[in-house]
């Protein structure tokens, strides 16, 4: 299967909205309201600050996408780039969709000349994607995660 990856644009909003409702379904049972996610996904692909999408097509069709965004890291002197929004249609999974749109990701980050890593978030039940986020060298980190949502 030969995936190609290319960068989303103002075209690809309704499938990555869609895909994000899927995604949001799926590991939290939570229905997305469609007009906000639709919104939220063009704020992004307007304003590449806010993130960049880029998708796995497969004969055309799009069958996986990945988001990143932005941490200035003091520390570091350099940018974190957080990996979110994945999803991979199931017909696809396991078949290096995600690996691909990893790889094309970290490649574009090491070439930036700003950025210092990746991250991401991993429900701590899902062992699957763990497993597969440490087949391709990420490890977890001494960092727990706390939150305050509005």
């Amino acid at each position: 299967m030969k995936i190609d990856i290319r960068a989303a644009g103002s075209a690809d909003i309704s499938q990555i909205a869609d895909f994000n409702r899927r995604l949001a379904a799926e590991s939290e049972g939570t229905d997305l309201d469609e007009v906000k996610i639709t919104a939220g996904v063009a704020a992004a692909i307007e304003d590449a600050s806010k993130g960049r999408y880029w998708l796995a097509e497969v004969d055309g069709e799009v069958v996986g996408q990945i988001m990143v965004t932005y941490e200035w890291s003091d520390w570091r002197n350099a940018t974190i780039w957080w990996i979110q929004s994945v999803y991979v249609v199931p017909a696809c999974r396991r078949r290096g969709v995600f690996s691909t749109l990893y790889r094309s990701v970290e490649a574009a980050a090491k070439a930036s000349g700003d950025a210092c890593g990746l991250r991401l978030y991993v429900e701590k039940d899902n062992t699957h994607a763990q497993a597969t986020y440490r087949a391709l060298g990420m490890h977890g980190g001494t960092y727990l995660v706390m939150e305050s949502m509005f």
